[in-house]
């Protein structure tokens, strides 16, 4: 019995089959991921539409590929930062299939999905920065640096005043809404695509896999954001 139960964990650390959510902004994204050469996806960019959608995108997935959620290895969704609500509606359905399933969930830092995304438009060396608004006055900041195939840290993760984003991002590509801040065009993609929420989640977050869903909730910064009265 020992036996069989040690091959039983084997065997889920191996399939590394995912189902992985990015519904941190606009764009409610699923994508069922076997390899980099195999999987599906489907994103649709329509506001307020995400509690209507994923679920519906995930189950015609599933019937497309002719697996089912028990056979997956575990269940991926970007955490953030972005909308409330998105984000709340990636992590409620996330959640719904695993508990069904019985499966681990692996949540996937939302910029650094998009970080890695990047890696394969942008050229070595390159900084960059990724930027979206919180509200009138601040904005979410993250600077990286392509490195080969992969990506490297400049600035971690924080909530900066405008007027910081604008002095440092001057002569850096910025890619999501805050470029609208610098008076440029917004640069493709805003959001990570979901293949690239799956591929994070096996490329560095495959040790991060939990059962422990009730402990699982969106990273909003809401440490970082101190709102202080205009005089």
């Amino acid at each position: 019995m020992e036996q069989k139960g040690n091959s039983v964990l084997k065997n889920l650390s191996e399939n590394k089959t995912v189902l992985a959510f990015e519904t941190s902004e606009s764009t409610c994204g699923v994508c069922l991921y076997f390899s980099d050469e195999k999987y599906y996806t489907t994103s649709v960019s329509l506001k307020h539409s995400h509690s209507e959608l994923i679920f519906e995108i995930a189950d015609n997935i599933l019937k497309l590929a002719a697996i089912k959620p028990e056979e997956l290895g575990a269940v991926t969704v970007s955490e953030g930062p972005g909308s409330f609500t998105g984000l709340r509606i990636g992590f409620a359905a996330a959640k719904g299939i695993a508990y069904g399933a019985k499966l681990p969930i692996i949540t996937v830092p939302t910029y650094e999905a998009l970080a890695l995304q990047l890696t394969g438009v942008l050229e070595d060396n390159d900084e960059f920065i990724i930027s979206n608004r919180v509200n009138k006055d601040e904005v979410y900041f993250s600077k990286f640096q392509i490195k080969g195939n992969s990506f490297i840290f400049v600035e971690d993760l924080s909530v900066m005043p405008k007027e910081d984003f604008i002095q440092k991002s001057n002569q850096i590509k910025v890619f999501g809404n805050s470029a609208r801040l610098l008076e440029r065009d917004i640069l493709y993609p805003l959001v990570p695509d979901p293949f690239f929420i799956a591929k994070w989640s096996i490329k560095y977050g495959w040790e991060k896999k939990t059962f422990n869903y009730d402990f699982l909730e969106p990273n909003y910064l809401k440490e970082f954001i101190v709102k202080e009265k205009i005089k």
